[in-house]
């Protein structure tokens, strides 16, 4: 079982809602992930989502979009991101890392250092999983063989207008949990409707038989609580980004856990 799989059935155990931030790999200022990623740690989340820095990413919002670009123009890159997983497995060998971005990236890194060196380098890294917005499962069967060969998850995203059809094809290939997009836009938008979500849940497990974590719109403590009562986790991205844009040194760490510590305990109550 992987670090995943083993933290979701824990919590499930506990009944447990899972809180899995994401940030951007070297934002807001290169270097400063790992303390970043223990900071989330130590103020209660379960898993953690690091962003690969990309210039084009569709499915983000300006938020997200912003904190890539000025990632990049620091210096991020994918490399850079498996040296920040690297330095945080010094300290943590438990909490799972899932790495979120696109295709290109991965295939650039490929062709750099051969084909399917990527899933080998990250799972020696310590990834423990891998969401990549823009592989279909009916595209990607060969790099989930790769992921599967080196023991880490490979994460889709399902979206309202998933098809029962589609569904289940994200079923077959599908470890680790399933990402339901809460809203037909991007990350960060503020349209969360957790009637919908109410709704959709169910269909996704007649077809899904691993958790089901629900992200984009979820912004602080009530909407977060709001729809734990129906998923096994909650994902929280734009909302960390935006709190910790301006912010130097501990201050970052300081600001995100501050916040994480409060959705953590509106979870629990």
């Amino acid at each position: 079982m992987s670090r995943i799989a083993s933290t979701l059935q824990a919590l499930k155990d506990q009944g447990r809602t899972a809180l899995i931030p994401y940030m951007m790999t070297g934002y807001p200022h290169k270097g400063c992930t790992p303390a970043l990623m223990h900071a989330m740690v130590d103020a209660g989340v379960d898993i953690i989502e690091l962003g690969i820095p990309f210039s084009d990413p569709m499915a983000d919002g300006p938020v997200i979009q912003q904190a890539a670009e000025q990632a990049i123009a620091q210096g991020s890159g994918l490399p850079d991101v498996l040296e920040a997983v690297r330095t945080f497995r010094q300290k943590d060998d438990k909490t799972p890392v899932v790495l979120m971005g696109y295709a290109n990236p991965i295939e650039c890194y490929e062709l750099h250092h051969g084909a399917g060196s990527f899933a080998r380098d990250a799972a020696s890294a310590g990834v423990d999983g891998m969401l990549v917005v823009d592989y279909p499962p009916e595209e990607c069967s060969e790099f989930a063989a790769q992921l599967r060969e080196n023991s880490m998850d490979l994460i889709f995203l399902l979206a309202p207008t998933s098809t029962p059809q589609r569904m289940q094809q994200v079923a077959d290939l599908a470890s680790g949990y399933v990402y339901y997009v809460s809203l037909k836009g991007v990350t960060g938008s503020g349209a969360l409707d957790t009637a919908a979500v109410a709704e959709a849940i169910p269909r996704i497990r007649e077809h899904v038989k691993i958790p089901v974590g629900v992200g984009f719109g979820i912004r602080d403590a009530e909407s977060a609580r709001a729809i734990a009562e129906h998923a096994d986790a909650v994902v929280i991205g734009s909302r960390i980004i935006q709190l910790i844009a301006n912010e130097q040194g501990e201050g970052i760490n300081r600001t995100a856990a501050s916040f994480l510590q409060g959705i953590r305990s509106a979870l629990d109550a």
